[in-house]
């Protein structure tokens, strides 16, 4: 280490070039799928979607008081949001320690001597004793913009981690509707089966009373008793799949699964959107999803290391002051005992450099790794939307048809019944009529589940939910620091070619 004072020329030309920031500077990268046309989704021209950009609280548009109160309380209670907002707080703690190295910094000494002289044969004499104060003050210059890039890459992880806790609050806000709505889904299937089985348990007293008036066989009444028996079995399944789904939600909302929410066990109407799904395009996506704005930061942070570690090749130049004062006890504070300086200070550990061009190396290939990261997950993204709108598409299509489907075998079961009990229809047509439509009773109340789990998916990746937090909304595409929440800036960027 060599450390000594620049004379008023050198400090002149340090001064003049204090201005320089070592590194690449993040900027837009031209090549970024994220630049592309924000045309709208190919697979959302259904009019069961609108072109409308979709609303932070989604969820909302279900129009049901008890789900949004279950994702209120998950999104203040659940044990990942925690964890998540730790660790913000955590990184944004590591943006104040990055601040604080361009502080000024200080140094206090205080020392005391004694001195004693004296022999073998002769006692130690007191001759003097001395003491000594000191303060050292200095301040860093950043010349070369190290102190500044570190600064820039502690401030992009902290929005990292940022994104992270958005993202963990979408996950929260769906898997909470997912749960509620497989809760009340079940209790459809439930109904639906019950009913089914009611009808086949008529049909079995119908057949036992046919049979002892010798209109019937005892072969037509354990096939009925079968049918029925069969539908009864499917209940404590149905019942079993809604406890499983109430006991998710206690853990999402940071309950005991003791204490899941008990007035759900009558749920009986699953959550609908009865308006056309807002979704946007695909630029509002690239925009809202925070796990695209967690890889566009941590490029940025990336990035910015490249500037730490080559500012590294550079003088460490900072002015530094110090005023002492050395004395002994018999003249306590005499005047010619001050002592100070002020003055800048040249600080340069010569670096290998072969060890240095290998780091910057190191840093620029992280930044293209985190490139390729942003890139592919504006096209994960993407794709997922696509793929999740098609399959919605194509659930609520078939939703429809087994609509009609379940009409038609209700009303085929109802005349074979009444075709049966007249004597003008065998047996088996009018079980088999019977287990045609418990097949479309079943069938449509799993398409009805399924549809509300598609249309969970799809608002999971539209990505919205993040914006609202508990210290009130927030608003999407502004510059906010770290914890408050924001889209993805306008200017997404990497690390040029060096």
């Amino acid at each position: 280490m060599r450390t000594r004072t620049v004379a008023p020329a050198a400090l002149s030309l340090i001064m003049a070039l204090s201005g320089c920031t070592a590194g690449p500077d993040y900027h837009m990268p031209e090549t970024s799928v994220a630049l592309a046309p924000g045309a709208a989704f190919a697979a959302g021209s259904d009019a069961a979607y609108s072109q409308a950009p979709l609303p932070d609280q989604w969820w909302k548009l279900y129009e049901d008081s008890r789900l949004d109160g279950l994702v209120s309380e998950a999104l203040a209670a659940n044990t990942d949001l925690r964890a998540a907002e730790a660790n913000l707080r955590r990184a944004s703690a590591l943006v104040r320690e990055a601040e604080a190295a361009r502080s000024i910094e200080t140094d206090i000494s205080a020392s005391v001597t004694g001195a004693r002289v004296g022999g073998y044969t002769e006692p130690l004499i007191t001759t003097s004793n001395s003491y000594a104060l000191g303060l050292n003050l200095s301040y860093p210059l950043d010349l070369a913009g190290g102190i500044r890039r570190g600064i820039e890459a502690a401030n992009a992880n902290a929005e990292v981690a940022q994104a992270t806790r958005d993202q963990v609050r979408v996950v929260v806000a769906a898997a909470v509707t997912r749960a509620f709505a497989r809760a009340c889904s079940a209790n459809r299937t439930l109904a639906a089966t019950q009913h089914v089985l009611e009808v086949q348990r008529q049909t079995l007293a119908v057949t036992e009373k046919q049979a002892n008036g010798g209109r019937g066989t005892a072969f037509d009444v354990s096939r009925a008793r079968a049918a029925a028996s069969e539908s009864a079995t499917a209940i404590p399944t149905i019942i079993a799949d809604r406890q499983t789904a109430l006991y998710e939600l206690a853990a999402l909302m940071g309950r005991l699964p003791a204490d899941y929410p008990k007035e759900l066990e009558d749920c009986a109407h699953p959550p609908v959107v009865e308006q056309p799904i807002p979704i946007g395009d695909g630029w509002q996506l690239i925009q809202r999803r925070p796990d695209i704005r967690e890889a566009e930061r941590g490029l940025a942070a990336a990035t910015a290391m490249i500037g730490v570690e080559t500012a590294q090749l550079y003088p460490q130049v900072s002015i530094g002051g110090a005023i002492g004062l050395a004395a002994t006890f018999d003249h306590f504070v005499p005047s010619q005992s001050f002592g100070g300086s002020i003055g800048p200070l040249l600080s340069w550990k010569m670096p290998d450099r072969s060890v240095a061009r290998a780091r910057i190396a190191e840093a620029g290939a992280g930044a293209e790794s985190s490139l390729a990261v942003f890139d592919g997950t504006v096209l994960k993204a993407l794709k997922q939307t696509e793929t999740t709108l098609s399959a919605c598409t194509q659930e609520m299509s078939r939703e429809r048809s087994l609509a009609q489907a379940r009409d038609s075998a209700a009303q085929a079961s109802d005349q074979a019944n009444r075709l049966f009990q007249f004597g003008r229809t065998g047996f088996i047509d009018a079980l088999a009529a019977e287990a045609a439509l418990a097949n479309a009773e079943s069938t449509l109340a799993l398409s009805r589940a399924q549809v509300a789990d598609r249309q969970i998916d799809l608002f999971l990746a539209l990505g919205g939910g993040w914006g609202t937090s508990p210290e009130g909304p927030e608003q999407p595409g502004t510059n906010s620091q770290p914890g408050t929440g924001a889209a993805l800036p306008e200017a997404v960027g990497r690390a040029p070619a060096q």
